[in-house]
């Protein structure tokens, strides 16, 4: 797979189109980090947003859900992606909607939200490549990137140090990834019931 703005992944020979539009990767991401959805229901529902019915009905599913994790994280193999990679906190890419909006508009002069398409790999390079800067004259994703990174245990005044704290708080419960993203794990009898279920669809599920 090329990792420059791919449009295609092969398996045994046989290409895949993949629907690359970045609103399809953030739907993808948030089926991820849905502790209410198991990971054979994951996994089926990442194949048919990025291949549709010929991701369902491919031979060789464990590879092609190699190459779609491939493709999701850019080539990294990540099970998730940072919209602030030199963070230890992760942001919330839907909470951050807004946020990432008024960046772009900030940084580029326009919304990625408002283009009929923008392939996965644009936006996202989009992203880390937004404005920074340590005196706040920057995209107001990276002003709220600044406060959370900053280390409120070198602050002196007590005051403001519990001000920060609490001002950080309020930041990661509005902009942040839940600590909670446990998956629900399937039984062998829900694993059976869901492949019954695409099987009457007419689809053929591979373990």
């Amino acid at each position: 797979m090329s990792l420059n703005n791919p449009q295609y992944v092969k398996v045994d020979g046989k290409l895949y189109k993949i629907n690359t539009d970045f609103r399809v990767a953030l739907e993808c991401n948030d089926i991820v980090a849905d502790e209410n959805i198991g990971e054979y229901e994951t996994v089926l529902a990442i194949l048919y947003k990025l291949f549709g019915e010929d991701g369902l009905t491919c031979e060789n599913q464990a590879k092609l859900v190699e190459l779609a994790v491939q493709y999701l994280s850019l080539g990294n193999n990540e099970n998730s992606l940072k919209i602030d990679s030199q963070s230890n906190f992760e942001l919330d890419f839907k909470k951050c909607k807004g946020l990432i909006e008024s960046s772009f508009k900030y940084d580029y002069g326009y919304n990625p939200y408002e283009l009929d398409y923008l392939h996965w790999y644009t936006f996202y390079n989009d992203l880390q490549n937004l404005s920074t800067s340590e005196f706040g004259t920057c995209c107001p994703l990276n002003r709220i990137a600044s406060i959370l990174n900053q280390d409120a245990s070198k602050i002196k005044e007590t005051k403001d140090r519990n001000n920060l704290v609490m001002l950080q708080q309020e930041l990661k419960q509005k902009y942040c990834v839940s600590d909670n993203h446990n998956k629900v794990e399937l039984t062998d009898e829900q694993i059976q019931s869901a492949k019954a279920f695409y099987e009457k669809l007419g689809y053929e599920i591979k373990d």
